[in-house]
């Protein structure tokens, strides 16, 4: 069955979450010092909203820079996985970026390893990872897969329409489909560099909705969705998704 929630990067976004009675909120857990100190906030919205929560991890820094990323990076991203397990959170999207039209062959094998580690720690404190698309085809996260056999994805729609002729989620849907645990749903207008990434209610860019959903509904998609828009315009891009996913 699918399962729609919504983004929440604040304690102020996870009271307006709660408040639209969605079943979940995917919570920014980014400075683990910082986790610690909201651990008994969190866990009190928690309880007051019925809801639970998914994990949205940081960004890795330097994506090319494989000494900072096992030396700084991990050991954030296991403590962030054992506060996770404090907060019960069973799944969390993680960005490692590996895009084969520039990242050489060696970087993507170092990373691969440092991902494989990571999974695996996670998977003993029983949180799913899932790897986000950021400017990657499926091509570039096929490797990761086979190497890394409980490694999942989340796959971000929006993100699909950038710097690709065509969404990359119907390339990610009709070859690692099976990988696809998680999505992420937000517009924009396509573009080529971060400030394009501009997370619109679903209908006010121009992200082949319909399509898409259509195709994650032929493939009896029954996992979670994201919606990662801000709170106010979460109720009618839920409008659509119901139309188009149910």
């Amino acid at each position: 069955m699918v399962v729609i929630g919504g983004r929440a990067h604040n304690i102020e976004e996870i009271h307006e979450v709660g408040n639209l009675e969605y079943p979940y909120a995917e919570i920014s857990l980014d400075d683990p010092e910082e986790v610690s100190r909201q651990l008994d906030e969190l866990l009190e919205l928690k309880k007051k909203y019925h809801i639970y929560y998914l994990a949205h991890y940081p960004n890795e820094g330097n994506p090319v820079d494989t000494k900072a990323l096992e030396e700084r990076f991990i050991p954030k991203m296991k403590r962030l996985i054992e506060l996770s397990r404090e907060l019960y959170i069973h799944k969390g999207t993680i960005h490692f970026w590996m895009d084969k039209r520039w990242a050489e062959p060696s970087l993507i094998s170092a990373k691969i390893k440092l991902l494989s580690g990571l999974v695996e720690y996670a998977k003993q404190n029983k949180v799913v990872l899932c790897i986000e698309n950021l400017t990657e085809g499926y091509e570039s996260f096929s490797t990761a897969f086979d190497a890394i056999p409980d490694l999942r994805m989340t796959m971000d729609i929006g993100h699909g329409e950038l710097l690709s002729k065509e969404n990359t989620s119907f390339g990610f849907m009709q070859n690692v489909f099976h990988k696809i645990d998680h999505i992420h749903v937000n517009d924009n207008h396509g573009g080529t560099s971060v400030k394009d990434d501009l997370h619109l209610a679903l209908g006010d860019g121009i992200v082949d909705y319909p399509s898409i959903l259509s195709m994650l509904k032929g493939k009896n998609y029954n996992s979670t969705i994201t919606m990662e828009v801000k709170p106010s315009d979460m109720p009618r891009t839920m409008s659509l998704l119901e139309k188009h996913i149910y």
